[in-house]
């Protein structure tokens, strides 16, 4: 039997035609930028995590000689998330890269991290990804990964 996925989200040509928190979110996502330490590949990934408490936490990648070790913007903030503040659910998360022509996306593994977070606290997280001035909005995790990993 045939089915059929549809995903809903947002794309916005120009971050200005964003909602306001969300175009708040890609700046400080922007910020977190300059904290990234891309050494070997020269992409740097920012992420901003807003929190239900109003609490905005920055994460970058951060690259290692010994490649595979080294963690993604997505990663290094969640887990930040989860060790530091565990009391305040993830409500939305920014993503920035440079240099970028495009939208940045989540690789395969920090879209099941973010899945899992979103599934741990039983709410959605919003995902923003940015990039060349645009953005790409999904209201829900699940909608980038639809056929996950689930024990």
């Amino acid at each position: 039997m045939e089915k059929k996925l549809e995903i809903g989200y947002y794309h916005y040509s120009s971050i200005d035609e964003m909602p306001t928190a969300d175009r708040v979110l890609v700046v400080e996502a922007e910020k977190a930028l300059k904290k990234a330490y891309p050494k070997y590949s020269g992409f740097s990934v920012g992420a901003a995590l807003l929190l239900e408490d109003g609490t905005v936490l920055h994460g970058a990648n951060s690259e290692s000689e010994v490649f595979p070790s080294g963690i993604c913007a997505e990663r290094s903030v969640l887990y930040y998330a989860e060790a530091n503040y565990a009391h305040s659910p993830v409500v939305a998360l920014a993503i920035a890269s440079e240099p970028s022509e495009r939208e940045c996306y989540p690789c395969g593994a920090c879209r099941q991290v973010i899945l899992d977070v979103q599934r741990r606290q039983q709410k959605p997280i919003r995902l923003i990804m940015s990039g060349g001035g645009t953005a790409t909005v999904v209201d829900n995790a699940e909608a980038l990964l639809p056929f996950t990993f689930q024990l």
